[in-house]
């Protein structure tokens, strides 16, 4: 089994980690762009145009079917991508848990890109799923690129603005960009009031890869195939390259390394 993933950047690494814990015997593909990114700023031309390119990099490796990891090229790009890949390749979209975190009890922030924050995409998805709720929409300038540089400082002071944004009795978070999934608990950290219930965080990863298996006829399975080292194949911008430097820093990306040559 083989699995691509696709993003601007390492945002795709938690998607990754979480088709990993599913199906550790599968092959995985992490296509990215660091040559362009960030997406956010870009017409909507332009980054089709470059997520198009990404999603066929990673085609190019026959998986059996491609997670856009990545909420803002779910948004603008994906019905091109399917148009050009599917019904070969399975293309399985992300989007933002703002249904299940409105399930819950209690307000509900979300937290994503200034492009995405207040768009019309998230005002459907709130009118959709969470019409009842208290919704607080939460703009986060810079953190995306802040995780993706690992620059600690400039993580702090991104989720601390954002923090202070964050009304106070909020009871879920909604995680809009896939690289927030990567510092959640950092994330909680900064949320969480001493005095109330632990806050609950709600990302896509695990989601999209449960998804992903689905679409292929798959199940979870905790075995890898008789033993074999599966295969991680790094495109960054089409290029075949190393796991990133930066992508170690993370927990996710430790557990790709650490089962997988990084080439």
């Amino acid at each position: 089994m083989k699995i691509a993933l696709m993003d601007s950047g390492i945002g795709l690494l938690a998607a990754a980690a979480a088709v990993r814990r599913l199906r550790p015997d599968a092959d995985l593909v992490l296509s990215s762009d660091p040559d362009g990114m960030p997406w956010g700023p870009r017409t909507t031309e332009d980054l089709t145009a470059r997520a198009l390119a990404v999603a066929e990099a990673a085609a190019a490796h026959r998986p059996d079917a491609l997670i856009v990891a990545c909420n803002t090229a779910s948004v603008h790009a994906l019905p091109t991508i399917r148009a050009r890949l599917e019904p070969a390749v399975p293309v399985i979209g992300t989007v933002p848990a703002i249904k299940p975190a409105a399930a819950g009890v209690g307000p509900v922030a979300i937290w994503a890109t200034p492009a995405t924050t207040g768009s019309p995409y998230q005002r459907d998805l709130i009118e959709r799923f969470a019409r009842d709720v208290d919704v607080t929409e939460v703009p986060c300038p810079g953190l995306a690129d802040a995780v993706q540089y690992a620059d600690e400082k400039a993580i702090d002071e991104t989720i601390a603005a954002a923090a202070a944004l964050t009304p106070r009795d909020v009871r879920a978070v909604v995680l809009g960009c896939t690289h927030y999934e990567l510092v959640a608990e950092r994330i909680r950290a900064a949320v969480q009031q001493p005095q109330l219930p632990p806050l609950a965080l709600h990302g896509s990863a695990g989601a999209v890869a449960a998804q992903a298996l689905r679409r292929i006829g798959a199940l979870p399975s905790t075995d890898a195939d008789g033993g074999a080292t599966p295969g991680l194949t790094v495109l960054l911008s089409g290029r075949a390259e190393p796991l990133p430097r930066e992508a170690l820093t993370y927990a996710e990306g430790r557990v790709l390394a650490a089962v997988t040559p990084a080439l």
